[in-house]
């Protein structure tokens, strides 16, 4: 497979510094009409269109799992934004893309000019083969941790469940039980970690008892999760989930043992997807920019294939807590 002309390429032809070459190819007028001719003429001779979409330019998008509010954001946004640079979208999503693995084939695909990998399933072994291949993709919200040069976008997890467990210490809150997701996810690590470092500042070690972790964060596992850590014979006074989806499980426990939310028992989510305002109470939770993480994921793309050296390859975005009706004082308060 030829390797694609860079941004390098062209400042080497045409004489002039990569600074100059990125002032031409947007277009800005400090440059001297001799020196636009030179880089313009040196990008036709390379066959350069600088990340610019061309006839039969595609982007891969990869999404192996149900499109419901959480994922179909994130693809939505990604074919959204794809098509406003007239790149086509080729898609492999949903639960019937969980199978045998793409990525091995997708460097010579005709036509297909990089790819998004939405929480790839695939070992890192896969990603680091794309990368010696020299094809350009960009992991959205990784499994696992990715390699220090792999191009990887997510949310600022940690960060965002610190800020939630710091709302519910502030409450009066010590006795928080913590339904955590799949144990494998780089991003459960993330969030427990900010979960517990609230409780940890006070002296309080979270006991093991309090913690539940799932296989697949839906409501249904959340609420297996909730029977069991209400049931105690020392129950907790407040319940944070993986994600909303966990947190509905635990309002549907809360109301089957008579609780009332908040009054009785506290309860948070994550994610600020559709099902945490259509609850009641409606959920506290903390906002992830599932959007702007498409989005994100298409601009870096973009800029590989143009390529532009991308000084940030591993890339959190802010998440920001939402103080909803779900969450007040413990009840001895």
């Amino acid at each position: 497979m030829p390797r694609r002309a860079t941004i390098r390429d062209l400042a080497h032809r045409s004489g002039v510094s990569i600074a100059t070459v990125s002032r031409v190819l947007n277009g800005h007028a400090n440059v001297a009409a001799g020196t636009r001719d030179r880089v313009l003429h040196a990008a036709g001779q390379l066959g350069w269109h600088g990340g610019r979409a061309t006839d039969g330019d595609v982007v891969f998008v990869r999404c192996p799992y149900v499109l419901s509010d959480y994922f179909g954001l994130i693809v939505s946004s990604v074919v959204e934004t794809a098509e406003l640079h007239g790149m086509s979208v080729m898609m492999n999503a949903g639960k019937g893309a969980a199978g045998r693995s793409p990525l091995p084939a997708l460097p010579d695909r005709p036509g297909v000019r990089g790819a998004v990998l939405i929480l790839p399933p695939e070992p890192t072994e896969d990603l680091v083969m794309l990368r010696d291949r020299r094809f350009p993709f960009v992991v959205v919200d990784p499994r696992t941790a990715p390699p220090r040069d792999v191009v990887a976008i997510s949310s600022a997890h940690f960060a965002g469940a610190r800020s939630l467990m710091a709302h519910l210490v502030g409450l009066g809150h010590r006795r928080v039980g913590i339904i955590g997701g799949p144990r494998e996810w780089s991003v459960n690590d993330g969030r427990l970690a900010g979960y517990v470092t609230p409780l940890i500042e006070l002296g309080l070690l979270p006991p093991s008892e309090l913690l539940r972790f799932v296989t697949e964060p839906n409501e249904a596992q959340g609420h297996a999760a909730a029977c069991d850590l209400l049931d105690l014979p020392d129950p907790p006074t407040a319940l944070v989930g993986f994600n909303d989806k966990i947190a509905v499980g635990i309002l549907r426990a809360a109301a089957e043992r008579g609780l009332r939310v908040p009054a009785d028992l506290s309860v948070a989510g994550f994610d600020d997807i559709d099902v945490s305002r259509a609850t009641h109470p409606m959920l506290t939770t903390v906002r992830q920019p599932l959007a702007e993480l498409g989005r994100m994921a298409v601009t870096m793309l973009l800029r590989m294939i143009g390529g532009h050296e991308l000084d940030a390859l591993h890339v959190e975005l802010a998440t920001e807590l939402v103080v909803r009706d779900s969450t007040a004082p413990p009840p001895s308060m």
